[in-house]
């Protein structure tokens, strides 16, 4: 059964009237006062109520609760069992989720409880739906100006060990081993005994992870042959085949091994070389999802984008909440050029799409530029720098139509023209040409009647974006992309998002999203307090106050001074109907 309570119901008396003016007020100053007043209603329970059945089975936690226990459990970064005392016996938290009575329904979970609501919320894909909803509230509480945003990257891990070559295959072989066993014993029988026990013996671990350096190759190569032996063992079991413990030893191979044919007939495994081996290889049987970055390591990528303050008054930026738009999760194998324009798309469609995006040199290609132009986004990110002394076609100026006007000697052409095939041809006159004393290191090249510089378009464009970087208005806006830095820092230190508790990409899609979620909502806390600091006042003057409370409070005094009227009256007088009630005779 659902249950769900109506938080836009009113009622007739204050529940946290208990708390003292000075614990209420510092309640509501803080994010428990926030989330209180303008996220809990946009939590999404109605999209969270297709797990369950309307009218059958015990009643379920109330969902609201739920979903609040799980967005600030990432926030805090706490366990399950942290997460579950903090509902039983924090205030903040019975605040923040409105929780205003004492039952054990209301203020307890266990954490079979929290681990199977996080797994549907996970299958359904509902923390994306969270972070959305949260994020374009606080936009439009925080009147959040969108126009400049910045992206990046942050590299996290899972639960995972850092494993080599040799144990990559023993663990996978041990796995598929194991899965054997339990779900079909006639084929498990079917292998050699020493094989078995040599990787499910009792000296099995010790027999691998006490390699020597000089017996390393052998070693790999032993275990190299065994893998490719089951997996031609069961080519033709259908049942085993559709094993996943198989199909990552067929895995394994492919990533680590070349099969050549022998004189005799027969095939034999050849192991790569580590540089072969592809970044999107098995890096650990227990994550498959888990790839590999030569920069960063074995894992996976967050892309980030946020907004940001351009002022330069402290006490503005202090006021100013930089929240975060968009979060996605990569493989760490994926290139950052390729989480631009999804980025970009997902902020437009929620209608917090910004005007200027700051981004690194990675997001900087060349169809990033003209596909972001064409959403009505300037993308300012620096281009790659080439490594030749000579001239580059940046220092060449330009029409509006991409022919050249003026080499970097000041030499104008006699002609330009753009080919059928697209290319642009500048003619310039041969004898100025060898007369320049820049004439070896340019890029025109000497015909017959005169010299030429010939470009294409995307040459063009990356020449004029490469001059106007050395401006100092290109200069003065992209200043402003290393705060993303501390940006992804804070995402550390707050919630913990470099290092998860979880493996597989689903759940570290879910744990990321969720934090992301969690700090906008300590960002805007922090925010909320700054603008009250400088108010010099109550919660209500700052604006953040819920709209439900306000209407509550207006009804609540209009209702007491109208039944103080009624007390007043003669007893037969005809008297006002107090705070709007019809009063029966």
């Amino acid at each position: 059964m659902i249950n769900v309570k109506d938080h836009k119901q009113m009622e007739l008396f204050d529940p946290w009237a208990f708390l003292s003016p000075k614990r209420r007020e510092k309640l509501d100053k803080d994010w428990p006062g926030l989330f209180q007043a303008h996220l809990l209603q946009e939590l999404p329970v109605s999209e969270f109520k297709a797990v369950f059945r309307k009218g059958m089975g015990r009643p379920t936690k109330e969902l609201h609760t739920v979903l609040g226990v799980l967005l600030l459990q990432q926030a805090m970064d706490l366990t399950d069992h942290d997460a579950a005392d903090h509902l039983s016996y924090n205030i903040q938290w019975h605040y923040a989720l409105n929780i205003t009575e004492e039952s054990d329904s209301a203020k307890y979970i266990c954490e079979k409880t929290l681990w199977t609501m996080r797994n549907h919320i996970t299958e359904l894909g509902l923390d994306s739906v969270l972070f959305d909803k949260l994020t374009d509230k606080l936009a439009n509480v925080f009147a959040v100006n969108t126009e400049n945003q910045r992206i990046d990257s942050v590299h996290i891990r899972s639960n995972m060990r850092r494993l080599g070559r040799i144990t990559i295959f023993t663990k996978t072989t041990t796995k598929f081993l194991l899965n054997l066993k339990r779900q079909h014993r006639d084929c498990f029988d079917s292998i050699a005994l020493e094989l078995r026990e040599q990787y499910l013996g009792k000296k099995a671990r010790a027999s691998f992870s006490l390699v020597k350096p000089s017996e390393s190759e052998k070693t790999l190569k032993m275990v190299a042959d065994h893998l490719f032996d089951l997996v031609e063992m069961f080519k033709d079991e259908p049942a085993v085949c559709a094993m996943h413990s198989y199909k990552l030893m067929q895995r394994v191979l492919n990533d680590h091994c070349r099969i050549d044919q022998v004189p005799d007939g027969g095939r034999q495994v050849l192991l790569k070389k580590p540089s072969e081996v592809p970044s999107d290889s098995l890096q650990n049987p227990s994550d498959p999802d888990a790839t590999y970055s030569g920069h960063k390591g074995q894992g996976y990528q967050v892309q980030v984008m946020e907004t940001f303050c351009t002022s330069e008054d402290e006490k503005e930026k202090e006021q100013t909440l930089n929240l975060i738009t968009h979060v996605a999760v990569q493989a760490a194998c994926e290139s950052d050029a390729q989480a631009l324009i999804p980025a970009i798309a997902d902020v437009q469609v929620r209608q917090v799409g910004p005007k200027n995006v700051l981004a690194d040199t990675l997001y900087s290609s060349d169809a990033n530029h003209q596909v972001a132009a064409i959403a009505g986004v300037n993308l300012i990110a620096p281009t790659h720098k080439g490594g030749t002394a000579k001239l580059s076609l940046s220092e060449f100026t330009f029409e509006e139509n991409g022919c050249v006007t003026d080499c970097p000697a000041g030499f104008k052409p006699e002609s330009g023209r753009q080919n059928i095939n697209g290319k642009f041809v500048a003619v310039f006159n041969k004898n100025q040409c060898k007369s320049c004393g820049q004439y070896s290191i340019c890029p025109s090249k000497l015909g017959v009647k005169s010299a030429y510089v010939r470009y294409n378009p995307k040459q063009q464009r990356l020449a004029c974006r490469r001059a106007q970087e050395q401006t100092d208005e290109f200069i003065e806006t992209y200043r402003w992309r290393a705060g993303v830095e501390a940006t992804m820092s804070e995402f550390d230190k707050l919630t913990g998002v470099k290092k998860l508790r979880v493996r597989g990409r689903k759940a570290v899609r879910y744990f990321a999203t969720m934090k992301a979620a969690g700090l906008n909502l300590l960002r805007a806390a922090r925010v909320m307090r700054a603008r009250i600091k400088a108010a010099g006042t109550n919660v209500a003057a700052t604006g953040l106050i819920s709209p439900i409370f306000k209407a509550f409070k207006e009804r609540l005094m209009g209702f007491v001074g109208n039944m103080a009227a009624v007390l007043s009256y003669p007893a037969n007088a005809s008297c006002p109907d107090p705070g709007g009630l019809k009063l029966a005779a």
